[in-house]
This record gives C-alpha cells, structure tokens and sequence, in this order.
C-alpha cells in the first residue's frame, strides 16, 4: 500500500480477495473506484478502508444490503440499529459456536466405548435438547 493507488489485482491480492469480488461490490453499491486511461480500476486509500470495512462486516455474517446501508448512513442511530441488529445475531452464533465447541470437548474427553453412555457427554447433550425445547 505504498503508492497513492493500486489496481483491482493489487487491492485483491493484499486482501486475497478474487477480483470478481471487488467487482461484484462495485456492481452493487458498495466500492466506486475512480478510473483511470482505458476504464481501469484505480484504488485509493479510502477504497482499501472501505474494502476493509466489507471484509470485516462479511465475516461478521452481515449481507452486502446491510453492509451498503451501514456504510452509507450518515445518521449515527441508523448506522447504530443496523450494527445493533447484526450484534445480536452475532452474540447468538457465538453462543452456538461456544455450547458445539463444549459438545467436543466433552466428546474428546470421553473414554467410554459408547460415547451416548458417557455422563458427562450426555450432561452437554441434555442442554441442546432443553435449548431445543423452549
């Protein structure tokens, strides 16, 4: 990132993004790089913080619609219910994530022939099927 501005193969490569994608968020809102001799894309810095921006709000689970109204609202309470929204959903996979990851261990943990027969397995599996039932 030492030049002003990189091209679409540049700005893919220090995100190890394919270029569709960089194109494909330009089609739908979300990136408009300035463009230089012979319609190529042209990347300043404030397009690499933008892309970064998606990155982070794509592995945060958020759809490319939300991304383009977070970045785009000017209003800090719009901008707040849509994070809000998307914190929420994020807490609870996180919470999925955390009680799968317990059930492994527990799993790991085990010595018994038949891992159904374990205690402390079934301890892990009693709180899904409660989880499951409310």
């Amino acid at each position: 990132m030492k030049s002003t501005s990189m091209t679409i193969g540049q700005v893919a490569d220090h995100f190890g993004l394919p270029t569709h994608v960089l194109r494909h968020w330009e089609s739908v809102g979300l990136l408009s790089p300035a463009r230089v001799a012979g319609d190529r894309r042209r990347y300043t810095r404030d397009d690499l913080l933008r892309v970064a921006s998606i990155v982070v709000a794509k592995q945060a689970g958020m759809p490319l619609a939300d991304i383009r109204t977070f970045l785009a609202a000017r209003d800090p309470a719009a901008r707040k219910d849509v994070l809000r929204h998307h914190h929420q959903a994020l807490q609870a996979r996180m919470a999925a994530l955390r009680s799968a990851l317990d059930l492994l261990e527990a799993g790991m943990d085990c010595s018994h022939e038949d891992i159904t027969t374990c205690p402390n397995y079934q301890a892990h599996l009693a709180g899904v099927t409660r989880a499951g039932r409310e």
